[in-house]
C-alpha cells in the first residue's frame, strides 16, 4: 500500500499521476473497455431519494447584520447555526451538501452495476467494487490475512541494499514507499511526459507537524495510532510502543528536509528539478535512480524531474546509517496504515479514531456505503463516472455552461486590456494567453480505457490492490509518451473545479454545475454570482503568482517570463497588498490566517468575481433590474457568491486547514474580493471606514 504519494505526483496544477499500492491481480477476466464510443447500458435515478441543494433564499439574510460590516454572517450566519455538522463529516456547507449530493447518485448506480453482474465493462468495474466493499462479513474474516505475505517480505530485511532492492520490486508493484516514479509533463516543453518523483513518506498532515509545540498531541496520537496498527498485525503491545516511537523519529528526520506545502503552494518551480539519472545517482547512491528506471521496466531517460534533491540525499543516507530494525517498524505501519480502510472492522476504527477523529473532529464514522463509494472514486473514478454523466448531467447543463465561459472569457479579455499598470508588451503576452485557454466541461470527450484491469467479487482489498497496480502502470507507461491533453485529472462526480497552467486548461465536472454554483433556471444574478465567479477564478489561475509563470503554450518560463521587469515588480507589489489584507484576518480559534500560502486562490478570486462582475454588467445591459424578493439584480449577484461560501468546521478540522490549505477559510473567501470591488459598497451602500469597503492603501486591484 502506498504510504504518502510524493507530492510531485499530486500537483494541484491537476498532473494527476497516482502512484499504486502493492497488490496482487484479482483472478477474474480482464474488463473491457470503456470509450466513448460503446453503447453503455440503461440507468436510471430516483431524484426522490437524493438530498436537497442548498440555495440562497432570501430567509437566510440576518437583518441584524449589516452587509457592509459583517457580509458573512449578513448571508450564511443563520443558516450555519441551523445547520450543524454531521457527525461523519469535520465540514459541512454548500460544497459538502453537493457532494452528498453526488453521493447519494453515485450509490444508485453503484447498486446497479452489482446488480447486472456483468462479465465486462465499467458495469463489471464498479459492480465488483461495490459488491466486496459492501460484504463486510466477509472482510472481518479475512481480518489482516491478505497483508502477511508483504508483512513476511518486510520481516526479512536485514540490511541496507535489501531493503533498497524491496523499495524498488514493491515499486514494480505500484507501491509507493517514500519514492515513487510517475509521469508529469515536461515544464519545459509541456507537451511531452517525462518520468518525475518527490518528497514523500511522511504520514502527519505537513512538515511543521513535527516540530511546533502546538502539534504534540498530534504527535502522540500519531505514535498510538502506529501502536495499535502493529499491535493489530499480531505484534506484542510493548514491542508496537517502541517501534512506533522510532517510526515517529524515522519520519521526523525526513521532514528535516522536505518542503513544506506553503512552500510548495508559493513556488511551483520546487516541483521541476530536472537532472540526469547519473547525478541523481551521486546524489542517492544507495539508491541509484538508472536501477529504479530499469527495475520498472521504464527506459532509463536522459532526464528526469528529481523535486527536492535534499530529501533523496537523505533517503540515500538513512539506508546507510539507520538500522534495519527500524526500517521494517516504518515500512510495517505504513503498509498497514495504506490498508486499513479495506481491512476488517478494527482496522478501519483505528484508521478512524486518528484521521477522522483526532485530526478532522468528525463524530461517528461514515456508513460503508459512502466510504466504499470514496474507494470506487479514487481508484476507478471515471468509470463510475461514465455512469454518472448518463443520469444527472443534462445536454441543456453544457450548453449554457459554454455560453457563460465565453461570456466570462470576453469580459477577462476588456479588464486585460484595460488594465492601467501594466505595459502594452506584457498585455500582449497575457492576452497571447487569454486566446489559448481550453474550456472542458462536464466530462472528457474521451473516456478512459480499463483493459487489463481484472477486478472479482472475492476480495475488497484484492479490487483495490489490482487497481492501483493498473493505475500505476497506466502512469508510468506515459513517461516518454505525448501529453494527451483530452484527459481530465478530475471525475465528473466531482464536486471541483481546475486550471491546469501545463495545457492552460479549466475543468468544470459536472458535479459541481448545480445549485448553489449553477442553474440554468435562477437569474443571472445568482449564476454569475455563482458559476461565473468560478469560471473566472480559474481563468485567473492562468494569471495568479504561480500561473503566470507559464505561457500560452503552458511553457514555465524563468523570471520575469512573459513580464516585462517593470511590470512582475508592479504585480509583486499588488499581490503584497492582498496578502496583508488575508493575514489581518483571524479564525474563530483566535489564529490569523496565512495570506501568503493563501495568495494564488486570493488573487482568482479577486480576479475571478470581478470579471465576473463585469460579464453580469455586460449581459444585464439596457434590461430593468427585476428586483426579486426587494433585492437589486447587483445585490443577489453578491449574495449569490457568499452563498458559495457557506461552510463550517469542526475545530480539529480548522487548525489543520490553517496549516495545509492553499485556501483561506470560507467565510473570508465570502468577503475578501467583494470588499475590494466598488460595485459591492454602492450595491449596499456602503461607507468609507465600513470593512466591506476598502480604499487607499488598503484597496486591492490586480487583474
Amino acid at each position: 500500500m502506498p504510504v504518502k504519494i510524493p507530492k510531485i505526483l499530486l500537483l494541484s496544477l491537476s498532473i494527476g499521476a497516482a502512484l499504486a499500492g502493492c497488490q496482487k491481480p484479482a483472478e477474474t477476466a480482464a474488463a473491457s473497455t470503456g470509450t466513448a464510443k460503446a453503447e453503455a447500458p440503461a440507468y436510471t435515478l430516483d431524484e426522490s431519494k437524493l438530498p436537497p441543494f442548498n440555495q440562497f433564499t432570501l430567509a437566510d439574510l440576518d437583518a441584524g447584520k449589516s452587509a457592509c460590516v459583517d457580509f458573512a454572517g449578513h448571508v450564511n450566519g443563520k443558516w450555519l447555526a441551523a445547520n450543524p455538522i454531521p457527525g461523519d463529516r469535520s465540514s459541512w456547507g454548500a460544497f459538502e451538501m453537493l457532494a452528498e449530493r453526488s453521493l447519494g447518485v453515485q450509490r444508485q448506480l453503484a447498486e446497479q452495476a452489482a446488480a447486472k453482474n456483468a462479465d465486462v465493462g465499467v458495469d463489471k468495474i464498479v459492480g465488483d467494487f461495490w459488491s466486496t466493499g459492501m460484504d463486510e462479513a466477509k472482510i472481518d474474516a479475512q481480518g489482516v490475512e491478505p497483508l502477511k505475505p508483504e508483512l513476511a517480505k518486510i520481516d526479512a530485511l536485514a540490511d541496507g541494499p535489501a531493503i533498497a532492492e524491496f523499495l524498488r520490486t514493491s515499486e514494480a508493484e505500484g507501491n509507493g514507499y517514500l519514492i515513487g516514479i510517475g509521469s508529469m509533463p515536461d515544464f519545459k516543453n509541456s507537451d511531452i511526459n517525462i518520468a518525475a518523483t518527490g518528497q514523500g513518506g511522511l504520514g502527519l498532515p505537513d512538515v511543521p507537524y513535527y516540530s511546533k509545540p502546538e502539534y504534540q498531541k498530534i504527535r502522540d496520537a500519531y505514535v498510538a495510532y502506529a501502536t495499535k496498527l502493529l499491535e493489530l498485525s499480531g505484534m506484542p503491545a510493548a514491542e508496537a510502543a517502541t517501534q512506533a516511537k522510532d517510526i515517529l523519529a524515522f519520519e521526523a528526520r525526513l521532514a528535516k528536509v522536505s518542503k513544506s506545502s506553503e512552500e510548495f503552494s508559493r513556488d511551483v518551480g520546487l516541483y521541476y528539478n530536472p537532472i540526469s539519472p547519473a547525478d541523481a545517482d551521486k546524489l542517492s547512491p544507495n539508491f541509484p535512480f538508472t536501477k529504479l528506471f530499469e527495475s520498472q521496466g521504464v527506459a532509463v531517460p536522459a532526464m528526469f524531474s528529481l523535486s527536492v534533491p535534499a530529501y533523496h540525499a537523505e533517503v540515500s543516507k538513512m539506508l546507510a546509517d539507520v538500522p534495519a530494525a527500524q526500517w521494517k517498524s516504518y515500512l510495517k505501519f505504513h503498509l498497514l496504515d495504506g490498508a486499513a480502510p479495506y481491512l476488517s472492522s478494527d482496522f478501519v476504527q483505528a484508521n478512524f479514531e486518528y484521521y477522522g477523529k483526532t485530526l478532522g473532529g468528525q463524530k461517528e464514522l461514515r456508513e460503508r456505503g459512502k466510504r466504499v463509494l470514496g474507494t470506487i472514486d479514487g481508484q476507478v473514478g471515471e468509470a463510475l463516472g461514465q455512469m454518472y454523466v448518463k443520469v444527472a448531467f443534462p445536454a441543456e447543463s453544457k450548453a449554457k455552461m459554454e455560453t457563460l465561459i465565453k461570456n466570462l472569457g470576453d469580459a477577462l479579455k476588456l479588464r486585460i486590456e484595460g488594465l492601467e499598470w501594466m505595459s502594452a508588451d506584457t498585455k500582449k503576452k497575457a492576452l497571447e494567453k487569454w486566446a489559448s485557454f481550453q474550456p472542458r466541461v462536464g466530462y472528457p470527450d474521451k473516456w478512459r480505457e480499463w483493459t487489463g484491469l481484472s477486478t472479482s467479487r472475492d476480495s475488497y482489498i484484492g479490487n483495490v490492490m489490482a487497481a492501483r497496480k493498473f493505475n500505476y502502470k497506466w502512469d508510468i507507461g506515459k513517461i516518454g509518451q505525448p501529453v494527451d491533453k483530452t484527459e481530465w485529472g478530475m471525475r465528473p462526480q466531482t464536486v471541483n473545479a481546475q486550471y491546469n497552467p501545463l495545457a492552460n486548461q479549466i475543468t468544470f465536472p459536472a458535479a459541481i454545475l448545480q445549485p448553489p454554483f449553477f442553474d440554468p433556471k435562477a437569474d443571472d444574478a445568482l449564476n454569475y454570482g455563482g458559476i461565473v465567479a468560478v469560471i473566472g477564478h480559474e481563468m485567473t489561475h492562468g494569471y495568479d503568482d504561480q500561473g503566470s509563470r507559464f505561457d500560452a503554450k503552458g511553457t514555465m518560463l524563468d523570471s520575469p517570463g512573459w513580464w516585462t521587469q517593470a511590470d512582475l515588480d508592479s504585480f509583486k507589489a499588488r499581490t503584497g497588498k492582498l496578502v496583508a489584507q488575508f493575514n489581518d484576518y483571524k479564525a474563530s480559534n483566535g489564529k490569523a490566517l496565512n495570506g501568503n500560502h493563501t495568495l494564488g486562490e486570493n488573487i482568482a478570486d479577486l480576479g475571478g468575481l470581478a470579471t465576473a462582475y463585469d460579464a453580469f454588467t455586460k449581459a444585464t445591459a439596457g434590461q430593468p433590474d427585476p428586483k426579486i424578493d426587494g433585492l437589486t439584480r447587483d445585490q443577489r449577484f453578491f449574495y449569490g457568491w457568499a452563498t458559495v461560501w457557506r461552510r463550517n468546521f469542526t475545530p480539529e478540522e480548522l487548525e489543520q486547514r490553517l496549516q495545509t490549505d492553499e485556501h483561506a477559510l470560507a467565510e473570508y473567501r465570502a468577503i475578501g474580493a467583494p470588499s475590494n470591488m466598488p460595485a459591492f459598497a454602492q450595491a449596499f451602500g456602503c461607507k468609507v471606514g465600513d470593512p466591506m469597503a476598502r480604499d487607499g492603501d488598503r484597496h486591492v486591484v490586480i487583474w
